[in-house]
């Protein structure tokens, strides 16, 4: 009875062998197929064939302008300072039915007015806002003529460079100062000196009105007039969208090969994971069975 006992504790230890070489061997299998994930991950992600992004085009250059308000620049603040002269000059020093009077407030308003409208218009019309500038260059001319047909008649003298008021004129007339306080001192000033004053504003704001026509002609030659900056900008956006376009339909046949190589890859994964399962379950019936036979065996033991 002793020596069966001992036959039949020995026994449990001899039947558990197999359960453990099954465990070892499922374990080298998930072993196995990790390391293989491992790889396939690995090589999917070094793939070279996957395509970047497409760039988002960028948005077209805007053909409309930036112009700074006229009111801030110099020769337009000029011209309303002559324009506030003249009118005061007309006023006091003209008789009122004098057809002159009306000829030179209009032509101060002019030179003001056109500079104005030209900046306003420089958005659409490069040609309007040069028409319109020139016309405010004419306008002043016309004006310095009046000013200076006031002097010569009423045999007043008109400053030129040997007159010993002339450079501080011209020096006073570029100040902020003069900006500031010419309101009140044209009422202290003679008739002479408020021609003079207007006769060198008006020099000045031509003088501007010429650099600005430069400008505006240099502009016109380097970026053209509205209708080119148009087609520029609309030829621009439509070269991009049509590059945007072949970059898309290059990626095309790389994304589908991806796809293809993704759903073999997924069969593949399906496969050893059905594989997997089966040998899981093999597993677990052998060693369900196995604990049945060694409970039915220890049953015959203690019935015995």
């Amino acid at each position: 009875m002793n020596q069966n006992n001992q036959n039949n504790q020995t026994t449990p230890s001899t039947q558990t062998t197999p359960s453990t070489q099954n465990n070892q061997n499922s374990q080298s299998t998930q072993n196995s197929q990790s390391t293989q994930n491992n790889q396939s991950t690995q090589n999917s992600q070094s793939n070279p064939s996957t395509p970047t992004t497409p760039s988002t085009p960028k948005a077209p250059t805007s053909f409309l302008p930036q112009h700074g308000h006229y009111r801030h620049l110099r020769v337009y603040q000029v011209t309303e300072i002559i324009y506030d002269i003249t009118y005061y000059f007309t006023q006091h020093f003209l008789s009122r039915g004098d057809r002159t009077v009306d000829q030179m407030v209009q032509a101060a308003r002019s030179g003001k007015q056109n500079i104005a409208e030209g900046n306003q218009a420089a958005a659409t019309s490069s040609e309007t806002e040069i028409k319109l500038t020139n016309v405010a260059k004419a306008s002043l001319e016309e004006l310095l003529d009046d000013y200076e047909d006031y002097l010569r008649v009423r045999n007043l003298t008109q400053w030129d460079g040997q007159h010993p008021r002339y450079e501080k004129m011209r020096a006073y007339a570029r100040s902020k100062e003069f900006s500031d306080e010419y309101a009140l001192k044209i009422g202290q000033m003679s008739d002479e000196e408020i021609a003079n004053l207007c006769i060198t504003l008006i020099h000045q704001a031509m003088s501007m009105l010429h650099s600005l026509l430069s400008t505006m002609q240099k502009r016109f030659v380097t970026e053209g007039g509205i209708k080119e900056r148009m087609h520029k900008a609309r030829t621009g956006y439509r070269q991009q969208q049509d590059s945007r376009l072949e970059e898309l339909e290059r990626t095309i046949p790389v994304l589908q090969q991806q796809l293809a190589q993704a759903t073999a890859e997924a069969a593949e994964w399906k496969a050893k994971y059905e594989d997997l399962k089966q040998r899981a379950l093999n597993t677990y019936q052998q060693q369900k069975e196995e604990i049945e036979r060694l409970r039915k065996e220890k049953e015959n033991y203690e019935y015995e």
